[in-house]
């Protein structure tokens, strides 16, 4: 047993719940005589349900792996070792739920210098090493084929990323270091800096490929076969591999500084883990993966960042999240049971605007059923289809569908002005039509009177009560609310909405449908603006009657830095649209007019038609000088460090009332709405104890949102 496997073994007692991952060895004669070929497979015992991941135990059996190998490899009875997974998962990184034991800042650069040490291992054997990316790869798996001197990946693989600063770390097993001397400085800050900062995003297996990171590319059916193949005409001469030359002058320092652009308009320096990453990435400059001197720099820069950053409050804020979005997320909490779902062979859509579109094509191509479109005059309607039909020629034209593909969704998407005929048959029929109580309640009673007694009425309200929405239905029990966020392709929230009549069966299959949607379903309580309106207008109305009060815009800026959000309060506006917010506002203070009050400069935003307080028309992202003279403001100009107070004081009295009220039944849920609905920084942990770590919670309510230890976010 080598010394780097005996300190793992013992590591591995801090971690007694780890799923240990068993790296099996066999032995494979290759095509072409090519001669013995070890191949290690990474694999949990479970089926892709449970992804293979790298704790202590499970590097010690990788680690023993290689002693076998090195020994083979030593006696000349191998030609080459390669590395794949089980069915579906390559590998998914290290096993996150072990960070939460660790006390010690000694202990937590263990964990990092011993995946390092296992990793130096391939590449230090004596002979040639293979990762062939079978499927999904994260993290630790990425980094462990990255140590490899040759990969390959299948155009099955769904999911490949380094997604390590959007929890919280940096690349700390060799990515940082040896990913921008594989594919040079740029690319490399795409993966593991811009893709990680925007919500995590995803490489497929064509796209690993085309980066550089692999070096061929095969189809899942009988990717091992064709990889063991190349393998052997690698080792048979017959296939060279050359990479291109990294530049390493100005076009890397030009790289890394793009990448602290990135990280500045994603996080606004409230989050260390990316810049730490980006430090590393910089200094790999003067590394080259022929050097071991030089990367063993890289990776001793990495142990120390990973140790700093698991010892700290990051970290264990984007593990909280996390574990929303994958476990909470999934298991809706209060979902009646599944059983009662109805099955949903056609969709209606009652209007054909831009979000109802939205909607369309969501369903079809999630569903791969029948959705027809309707609205009031024919134009609208051939408008509505119209936008359905030209996205899907996009997809295609990306390479995401084919063209029998695109035909068959298109010819899932109609239209027509005959309600009877185009909804009689529907399962689920969906409103997506102007924001007006009378509105939809006509909507739904037209509806009513030509669908099927057991289909599903849904209203993607936002802010409007659902059970006056159904109040004047023969059955109201069909009617919840299904409220997505835009844009809708992108956020994965959605709020449904028990009135006060909807059944156990209705709501059931509007969780059985947004799960086919690929939607986070969370139950909400019928209540103004639901969760996320609520909490952002609240947020919002701070904000707006701080500028009402006479704070110049640029301080109320700076005040909401600390918070990395996604995008500023005043660029919101301008998203979500000036007449969406002060409609929600005004709305809401109907139903609370003690706490949300409407802005009149918000009022003269709308009336001017002005679409936010800012232009770009220089270039530059200015306040727009028309916007400027419409503000009528007072004289109280607050520190942008009052700014943030007054706003998250604000804020935590609202979440508190919220769950006073059953809104949700905890404060997960609203952490998990805010997240997935409003694109709140994983590296704050949710909004919920965030206001618990700064105090806020506890000044304000008396208490803290959170019991000690939900969150495992240190102060």
């Amino acid at each position: 047993m080598s010394d780097t496997t005996a300190l793992l073994k013992r590591a591995h007692e801090l971690f007694p719940d780890e799923v240990v991952t068993s790296a099996h060895v066999r032995h494979l004669d290759l095509p072409l005589g090519a001669g013995k070929f070890a191949l290690i497979t990474l694999d949990n015992g479970f089926d892709h349900t449970k992804p293979t991941t790298f704790g202590p135990g499970s590097l010690a059996k990788l680690s023993e792996a290689l002693d076998q190998v090195e020994r083979e490899a030593a006696a000349g009875e191998i030609a080459a070792v390669g590395v794949t997974g089980k069915p579906f998962i390559f590998a998914v990184g290290a096993d996150l739920k072990g960070v939460e034991v660790l006390k010690e800042h000694s202990d937590a650069l263990a964990i990092g210098k011993g995946g390092h040490d296992v990793f130096k291992r391939i590449a230090a054997l004596p002979v040639p090493t293979f990762a062939f990316y079978n499927g999904a790869a994260m993290g630790g798996g990425v980094e462990v084929g990255l140590h490899c001197d040759y990969r390959t990946v299948s155009t099955g693989v769904p999911a490949f990323s380094l997604p390590e600063c959007f929890l919280g770390l940096v690349p700390g097993w060799g990515g940082c270091t040896l990913l921008p001397n594989l594919i040079g400085p740029a690319k490399a800050i795409t993966v593991i800096i811009e893709n990680s900062l925007s919500q995590n995003r995803q490489l497929k297996g064509k796209q690993v490929f085309d980066l550089g990171i692999a070096d061929a590319v095969f189809a899942p059916a009988d990717f091992l076969e064709q990889s063991l193949l190349w393998a052997a005409t690698v080792l048979k001469g017959e296939t060279v591999v050359e990479r291109p030359e990294i530049d390493r002058g100005e076009a890397w320092d030009a790289a890394v500084a793009h990448g602290r652009a990135i990280a500045d308009s994603k996080v606004h320096g409230a989050a260390p883990a990316p810049y730490r990453a980006l430090d590393i990435i910089a200094a790999a400059k003067d590394a080259t993966l022929k050097d071991a001197a030089s990367l063993q720099a890289g990776f001793d820069a990495e142990d120390a960042a990973l140790a700093d950053l698991i010892m700290g409050g990051e970290l264990r804020s984007g593990i909280y999240a996390f574990n929303l979005v994958q476990k909470r997320g999934k298991r809706p909490f209060g979902a009646p049971d599944k059983s009662l779902a109805r099955p949903v062979t056609k969709v209606g859509v009652v209007g054909a605007g831009l979000m109802a579109s939205q909607l369309a094509l969501l369903f079809a191509r999630q569903l791969k059923v029948p959705v027809v479109l309707t609205d009031i005059d024919q134009e609208r309607v051939d408008k509505g289809v119209g936008y359905v039909h030209g996205e899907i020629d996009k997809l295609q034209a990306k390479g995401r569908l084919n063209q029998d593909g695109a035909n068959r969704l298109k010819g899932l998407v109609t239209g027509s002005l005959d309600k009877a005929a185009a909804f009689g048959d529907a399962d689920f029929v969906i409103e997506a039509v102007f924001e007006e109580l009378g509105v939809k309640q006509q909507v739904f009673a037209d509806v009513e009177a030509v669908v099927s007694p057991t289909c599903i009425l849904a209203t993607n309200t936002s802010s409007l009560s659902v059970t006056e929405m159904a109040a004047k239905l023969e059955h109201p029990e069909r009617v919840v609310g299904f409220h997505f966020f835009n844009p809708v392709a992108v956020l994965p929230l959605l709020e449904i909405v028990r009135g006060e009549s909807t059944d156990d069966a209705s709501l059931a299959t509007a969780f059985g449908v947004a799960k086919k949607l690929k939607k986070t379903g969370v139950l909400v309580k019928d209540a103004p603006a639901f969760v996320v309106n609520r909490i952002l207008t609240r947020f919002m109305g701070e904000i707006q009657t701080v500028i009402d009060e006479g704070t110049p815009i640029d301080t109320i800026e700076k005040g909401v830095e600390p918070l990395g959000l996604p995008m500023s309060p005043i660029v919101l506006i301008e998203l979500v649209g000036p007449a969406i917010a002060l409609h929600v506002s005004e709305t809401l203070h109907g139903a609370f007019p003690e706490r949300f009050t409407v802005s009149e400069n918000l009022r003269r935003v709308v009336a001017a038609g002005k679409r936010g307080f800012y232009t770009w028309a220089s270039g530059q992202q200015e306040i727009d000088p028309e916007v400027a003279a419409l503000l009528q403001v007072g004289d109280v100009v607050l520190t942008p460090e009052q700014v943030l107070d007054r706003a998250l004081t604000a804020v935590a009295q609202e979440i508190a009332l919220m769950l006073d009220e059953g809104v949700v039944a905890e404060a997960q849920d609203i952490d998990l709405c805010l997240i997935t609905g409003a694109g709140w920084p994983f590296h704050l942990g949710g909004i919920t104890p965030y206001l618990d770590r700064s105090g806020v919670s506890e000044r304000v309510n008396g208490k803290p949102f959170l019991a000690p230890g939900i969150a495992s976010v240190p102060a």
